[in-house]
């Protein structure tokens, strides 16, 4: 039985990426606007989500999009940037197309850039 899994590394301040909130969404019919929210979690301590955002019969083959209020994050930090932001929210879109795999979705995060990979 597969899964979703996610967490969060701030690399500016060289920490987890606590408390930043996260959505899960499946797009629309074609890969449209009209997207379906799937869940809705925040980090813990750990940057790390407390519990999967999908497991089991929920997990299904198709594309996803996580979206991780970076914004709101540093904010926290004090880091007060002019609006617009350059990084206010990352949305991460991605394909599962074997849901009996576990899917690691990480976020290396800054006010100015990210990475993400596949992990195990």
């Amino acid at each position: 039985m597969g899964r979703l899994t996610t967490h969060v590394l701030d690399t500016a301040n060289g920490c987890p990426g606590a408390g930043i909130r996260i959505e899960l969404f499946r797009p629309g019919v074609g890969g449209g606007h009209n997207r379906i929210a799937v869940a809705s979690t925040r980090t813990n301590a750990d940057g790390r989500c407390d519990s999967p955002l999908l497991q089991g019969t929920d997990f299904e083959a198709g594309e996803y999009e996580l979206v991780f209020h970076a914004g709101e994050y540093f904010s926290s930090w004090g880091q007060h940037d002019a609006e617009p932001r350059f990084l206010n929210r990352v949305a991460i879109r991605f394909g599962v197309n074997d849901p009996g795999q576990n899917y690691h979705v990480p976020l290396l995060l800054s006010p100015f850039s990210y990475t993400t990979y596949r992990g195990s």
